[in-house]
């Protein structure tokens, strides 16, 4: 069972957060994070639910008042909730780290895999570089628990209509040092189907969509380790688009964007946005879900898609 990460703060006995911490009560019980924050609302505007730690059965709810907070704990504390199933919830007060810094905690303390010039961890499937694909019989295990929240908010993006196109499988988690980039690339068609979404956080970055009339950046012929040492710019024939990515931003890659177009971040520890100089941070991380493929790929772009060349 794990350790809650949020906890009664320090020094501060008696008195009030606008966060609570809620025992019994979370998915492993059967409730969603949309339906507690429905019955904890009444109490007050509430910020977001967040999952307390991996066990499924404990969440922070954290208000914009600390009067709403104190008036759920009142109420709830040790009572039956009937808008929750008549579960009866354990609330204290707690403080709470941003969402953001929630998630870079929980995956700085699971293992990284080291790359040449940055560090990876792979959930759901790994995917393997030098192939550019998944291996579909060697699963994981489910997504983690800490991006449950994540995949909650990508349900319900805006003109998302079907259900299977956020059933999403397999996260790569990204750590980018100072001035590290990527090399332009597709996410594989005949691995991924469907939407992409990256979530970025700790530092920004531009960046890069570029569309080659040929079909790729390289000749073909080039092997993985000459791609990773070519100049991106090596082809003339292309046209771009550049894209800022805060922190705390989505990319959504879909269509065209996701099947046309390579995605690029220049290997910079600056870049310019409107005229106007932007540092990366420290480190960048990225959390890009996908959705590994379970049929064969015919996709509208046969120039880049790897199962039709």
């Amino acid at each position: 069972m794990g350790t809650s990460r949020f906890t009664r703060p320090k020094g501060l006995d008696g008195e009030s957060t606008p966060n609570l911490f809620v025992a019994n009560c979370g998915p492993a019980v059967g409730l969603s994070l949309d339906e507690i924050a429905s019955a904890f609302c009444k109490f007050g505007e509430v910020c977001g639910v967040y999952p307390a730690d991996e066990s499924g059965a404990r969440v922070i709810v954290s208000y914009s008042e600390v009067g709403s907070a104190q008036a759920a704990l009142k109420a709830l504390d040790g009572h039956s909730c009937s808008d929750l199933g008549g579960r009866v919830l354990h609330i204290r007060n707690s403080i709470l780290r941003p969402p953001s810094q929630e998630l870079l905690a929980a995956v700085d303390g699971r293992p990284w895999k080291s790359l040449s010039k940055r560090r990876v961890q792979h959930y759901g499937y790994e995917f393997l570089y030098e192939a550019r694909n998944v291996n579909t019989e060697q699963q994981l295990g489910e997504l983690p628990h800490f991006v449950s929240p994540i995949l909650e908010k990508i349900s319900l993006f805006p003109h998302i209509e079907k259900a299977e196109d956020v059933t999403l499988d397999q996260l790569t988690v990204n750590e980018y040092p100072p001035g590290v980039g990527l090399s332009p690339h597709i996410d594989t068609h005949s691995t991924f189907e469907g939407l992409i979404f990256s979530l970025s956080l700790a530092g920004p970055c531009i960046m890069e969509f570029r569309r080659y009339s040929q079909g790729t950046w390289l000749p073909s012929s080039l092997s993985s380790t000459g791609m990773q040492e070519q100049n991106p710019d090596y082809c003339s024939s292309f046209t771009r688009r550049s894209i800022f990515l805060p922190p705390r931003s989505m990319l959504l890659l879909s269509g065209e964007g996701r099947y046309a177009w390579h995605h690029y971040i220049p290997h910079h520890k600056v870049d310019m946005v409107r005229d106007n100089m932007i540092r990366r941070g420290s480190r960048r991380v990225s959390f890009t879900f996908r959705k590994v493929r379970a049929v064969p790929c015919q996709c509208e772009f046969p120039q880049y898609c790897d199962s039709q060349k």
